[in-house]
Parts: C-alpha cells; sequence; structure tokens
C-alpha cells in the first residue's frame, strides 16, 4: 500500500495501555426490537378480543383494514419514540443504527396507512353498495375527525416521498431536518380519529387509555429530551465560542468553553448537535463530532464546508453563545473487543477518530485518506500523538498519483498483516466507507468488529 507514511513505534511516554476488558455483544438491539414486537403483538390482540366474527368479503376487508390501521397507529408513536433521542437508546445502539430503523419504520408506516385507507374505503363501498368517491366523500366529511386524518394523510404521504434517497440528495440537512416536523402534526392531527371512529376503541374505556398512555410517554419524552434537556443544560453549561482555527483548505475548528462541562459525559468519539446563536445559524442544530477529548472548561469541533451552515462556521466571532444537544452516539470505546485496534478515517471523518486515537488503549493503528496532502487535517496533532503513545499513523492521498493506494483487502493486510484480530474504527464519506467495509470483511475482520456510525441524512 503506496502512503505517505509517518511512523512511530518505541515506548510510548504517557499512552494508554490494557487490553479491554472481555465483553459480549450488546443485547440492547435484540431487547429492543423484542419490546417493539411485543407491542405490535399487544396491538393485534386488541383487535382479536373485539372481533367476535369475520364474515363475507366486506367482513374480511374491514378486519384487514382495522388491522393496519392499529399498527399504523402504534408505528407512528414508535418512530416517535426511536427520534426523541433518548440517551438509554442512543449510548447502546448508536444514532445511526436508530435512524436506520427509523426510516425502515417509515416506510412500514405508509405501507400501512396506505393499506387501511384503501382497505376501509373499499369495505365500506361493498357494504354500502355506493360508488368509490361517494363512499371516500362520506368518510371524509361525515365522519367524527375524518378532515383532520385526512390532512394527516397528506402530510405523511409528503414526507415519504421527500424521504426518497432521491429527493433527499436535493435538499439540504436543513431543509429535511424541518420538514420532518411536520410528522409531529400529522400524528397530532390522525390521533383524534383514531378513537372516535375506530371500532376496537369505541365503548372500550382501558383501550382507550392505554393509548392514550403510549401517546403521552411518547410525547413526554420528546418534550424532556428534545427541548427541555438542550435549554437546561445551555443555561447551566453557558458554551461559547472562544476561537475559530484553520485547519485545511475548507476546514476549520471551532474552540469552545464553558462551565461543568464534565457534567455532560462526553466520550471521545461522539458527537453534539450544535445550535450557534449567530444571524443565520440560531434556527437550525447540526451534528458535528468531538475532534478532541472533551476537557472540564474546553470542547472542540472540526468541521469541513460542505453547505451554508457549515460553511458559516469559519465566520463566527468569538463570544458567540452556543447550545449543544448531546453527547449522542455509541462509536467510543465501549465498542471495542480487541487489545488491537486499526482507525480508517477518510476526510473530515478524521474528527471523531482523532478523540479516539489519542485515547484507546492498547496497540492502536491510524490510517487517514485524503485527496491531496493539504487536506489531511490536523496532521501535526496526529504525528505528535503516534509518536508520544508509539503508535503508527499511515497517511494516503488520490493526489499525486504516486501516493495513491487503493483501498482493497489485499492493501489493508499489507499494513497489518493480522488485520482479522483488530477492531476497526470507520469513518468517512459514504463511497470510502462502503469500500472500506467491503475491503475489510475481505480481509477477514468479522462483521461486529466493525464499528461505523453514519452522519446522512
Amino acid at each position: 500500500m503506496s502512503t505517505i507514511s509517518h511512523t512511530r513505534r518505541g515506548a510510548p511516554r504517557g499512552a494508554p495501555t490494557g487490553a479491554p476488558p472481555r465483553r459480549w455483544p450488546s443485547p440492547a438491539p435484540l431487547l429492543l426490537r423484542g419490546a417493539i414486537g411485543a407491542g405490535a403483538c399487544g396491538v393485534l390482540a386488541l383487535w382479536w378480543t373485539g372481533t367476535a366474527s369475520v364474515v363475507g368479503p366486506a367482513g374480511w376487508l374491514t378486519g384487514g383494514g382495522r388491522i393496519t390501521g392499529l399498527l399504523a397507529g402504534y408505528s407512528c408513536a414508535v418512530l416517535i419514540a426511536l427520534m426523541a433521542r433518548v440517551p438509554l437508546l442512543d449510548h447502546h445502539l448508536g444514532s445511526d443504527r436508530l435512524a436506520r430503523w427509523h426510516a425502515a419504520g417509515g416506510r412500514y408506516t405508509i405501507s400501512l396507512v396506505l393499506a387501511h385507507t384503501l382497505l376501509i374505503v373499499w369495505a365500506y363501498t361493498l357494504t354500502s353498495g355506493s360508488g368509490v368517491l361517494h363512499e371516500t366523500t362520506t368518510l371524509v366529511l361525515d365522519y367524527p375527525d375524518m378532515l383532520k386524518a385526512t390532512a394527516a394523510f397528506v402530510l405523511l404521504a409528503a414526507t415519504g416521498f421527500l424521504s426518497a434517497r432521491a429527493a433527499r440528495r436535493r435538499m439540504s440537512y436543513e431543509t429535511w431536518h424541518y420538514l420532518h416536523f411536520a410528522t409531529y402534526l400529522a400524528v397530532f392531527l390522525a390521533f383524534g380519529h383514531q378513537l372516535s371512529d375506530g371500532a376496537d376503541f369505541v365503548g372500550r374505556r382501558p383501550a382507550q387509555l392505554g393509548w392514550y398512555a403510549l401517546y403521552a410517554a411518547v410525547a413526554a419524552l420528546v418534550l424532556w429530551y428534545r427541548f427541555a434537556v438542550p435549554v437546561r443544560r445551555a443555561l447551566r453549561h453557558r458554551l461559547r465560542v472562544v476561537e475559530v482555527r484553520p485547519e485545511a483548505p475548507g476546514v476549520v475548528s471551532v474552540h469552545l468553553t464553558g462551565e461543568r462541562l464534565t457534567e455532560l459525559g462526553a466520550r471521545p468519539g461522539q458527537f453534539f448537535r450544535w445550535r450557534f446563536l449567530a444571524p443565520g445559524l440560531w434556527w437550525t442544530a447540526n451534528p458535528y463530532s468531538l475532534s478532541a477529548p472533551p476537557l472540564p472548561h474546553h470542547l472542540r469541533i472540526t468541521v469541513k464546508e460542505a453547505g451554508k451552515h457549515s460553511a458559516a462556521l469559519a465566520r463566527l466571532r468569538p463570544g458567540t453563545r452556543v447550545w449543544a444537544e448531546g453527547p449522542y452516539g455509541a462509536f467510543t470505546e465501549a465498542r471495542r473487543r480487541s487489545a488491537k485496534v486499526l482507525l480508517l478515517a477518510g476526510g473530515v471523518g478524521i474528527t471523531p477518530l482523532r478523540a479516539l486515537f489519542e485515547t484507546l488503549p492498547g496497540e492502536v493503528t491510524l490510517v487517514y485518506r485524503a485527496r491531496r496532502p493539504e487536506d489531511l487535517a490536523l496532521r501535526a496533532e496526529l504525528d505528535a500523538i503516534a509518536a508520544a503513545r508509539g503508535a503508527a499513523v499511515h497517511y494516503a492521498v488520490d493526489e499525486p498519483a504516486r501516493y495513491s493506494a487503493p483501498l482493497t483487502a489485499r492493501a489493508l493486510k499489507s499494513l497489518l498483516p493480522d488485520l482479522a484480530a483488530h477492531d476497526v474504527y470507520l469513518c468517512g464519506p459514504p463511497g470510502m466507507t462502503s469500500a472500506a467495509r467491503r475491503a475489510l470483511r475481505g480481509a477477514g475482520v468479522p462483521r461486529h468488529r466493525i464499528h461505523h456510525e453514519s452522519f446522512e441524512f
């Protein structure tokens, strides 16, 4: 593997030492899936106990419509809970896994809503003997809360369309983020018709109270973790910008100071959602990783210009107030299973790995890939850390061509013949991380030892 390589080996000076304790894979994903599945079974039981018999095509269609409606209502509550930023879930599963589950659940929910609507209209049309258009108009205009439910359907369908990958590529993170607030409105508008029109709730007080409890609990999680906690922490920790320092073309580090920052409980590898109270920035909170280990009165992020928000950070003035939501993510030392670790970074993906490079115990190797030598941000710091802990750091660039290196299993194994015995922390742009995953699997690294968190929206 041809690289611009700087390697430091020898007696480490103050480097983290020690093998990791024996850890079993976290049961959190299995437990959460089990809890969600148990809730879905409870919802189906609600239909089962409230249905005396199913007779004829209209009866079967009505039953299907009721089941899909119940599951859609339950799924809406689950989707919002997954993205309520509950620390217990976030730190054990990771923000990217929760986001993937949320995205997959969103597709299922839209499908359930569509199926519910079509099945109910079809069933009622068969029962009444009227036309589809007449029955649809009757349902929307004459049934309680159905106008609001129709508006909710339109909002959910629009959000689902805009969440499609082709549509997401054409919008900024900020636009996509705020469009998703429409789902809260949609859920609020749809809630009433579930209780007033749903045969599984009408006249069944325990079922109604259970449904109210489910939605009240989810609303409480959202209000507390997405609104109350950030405000409370902003007032307590009083974060401010102290310096903005260029690190590479289009890359800056933002240094922040505050009070009692150890209470945040941040760990190397984690990220915050940062809201800078400056013109044009205060209305959105974007995710950026810590690029240095957190200190009692100092935090640092390193950001590459990739849009209006990130570009504006280079113009921040010292003294700008900051609200930080977090810490989030499970991309930490807790994932490590082996005494040997490879950190594989691409571009600005170096930011969480730079913090881990300084703090991870054991034998650590860093491979940092960028387009050009001048794009290797924080290079002096990385060399100093490598020298201090007796570690190795390798740099690979695409230009000039003589230093380019393919990201293949063979190339990685030439650097680390025992690569399969390493844990790998991977962070970089999507194309690079996809290629790295294929190369690592081809080199024999087990899937559960490849640790990656994506910040793609």
